[in-house]
């Protein structure tokens, strides 16, 4: 009788979509049984359990659908080998920034850990429950040009507008073309003061003129980017070397 009921409860949690409970039902049965409790206090238990694998299955597929380069968070950098304040990166980590549509910017040289901090606040957005997506400055131009050839740009833009958090890393690495500036600036506009933007650049700003070389575009791009805007200076000094060496000398001795 009791494998019959087992295989029914199985059977109308595939259908209900609750494979957590039909899995452990039995085992947490044992357990109520064992401690005493009540009929409510198991069925608490059971749904406790559904919905902490749902929670765990949904951020398990926004990380993914983040399309980040590594999985990277703010507890694993080394805050001691950065001027990087830990106090402003763990309060924005709490995703204030997001719910206000404020930008991010990380402003350094190669190796003080732009991209690491960048993707551990998009790994803290997507635990958040947001939509994510990490890419890189000349993957997003490339991929909005492919849509324009293709008469899609606009179906392509939409897709990006309708995401909480968009982190565009390496701008500035590269000098951009005309059009590929006014396709960037169509996305940074297209989310002023409704939805978040990260941005890590190797330049300051008095040096972006060097890549984006329509003045016009050039100010306005920044304009939009820097309003209400966490400006975030990592630095010139490599925080990846001072690492490695560390590291090497630690090896040596």
């Amino acid at each position: 009788m009791l494998d019959l009921q087992d295989q029914a409860i199985r059977h109308h949690c595939k259908a209900l979509r609750m494979p957590t409970i039909g899995g452990q039902f039995a085992r947490l049965a044992e357990a109520a049984t064992r401690e005493g409790q009540s009929h409510v206090g198991y069925l608490e238990a059971l749904l406790a359990a559904e919905m902490e694998e749902r929670e765990s299955r949904a951020i398990t597929r926004l990380l993914h659908e983040a399309k980040l380069p590594r999985m990277k968070t703010l507890d694993a950098f080394e805050f001691d080998r950065s001027s990087v304040s830990a106090a402003q990166l763990r309060t924005l980590a709490e995703g204030d920034y997001v719910a206000k549509a404020e930008p991010i910017l990380l402003v350094g040289e190669a190796g003080t850990g732009k991209t690491h901090l960048a993707t551990g606040l998009c790994v803290a957005a997507c635990r958040q429950r947001h939509r994510v997506r990490f890419t890189t400055a000349t993957a997003l131009i490339n991929e909005l040009a492919e849509a324009a050839h293709a008469n899609q740009l606009s179906r392509a833009l939409g897709r990006w507008e309708r995401l909480d958090l968009i982190c565009i890393d390496e701008m500035g690495y590269v000098p951009l073309a005309e059009t590929a500036c006014e396709l960037m600036f169509q996305v940074i506009a297209d989310r002023a003061e409704k939805a978040a933007v990260i941005v890590t650049t190797n330049l300051p700003f008095s040096e972006w003129s060097q890549v984006i070389p329509n003045p016009r575009l050039c100010k306005a791009l920044i304009d939009r980017l820097t309003d209400q805007a966490h400006i975030i200076t990592t630095g010139t000094d490599s925080y990846r070397f001072r690492r490695t060496t560390a590291q090497r000398k630690a090896g040596k001795s």
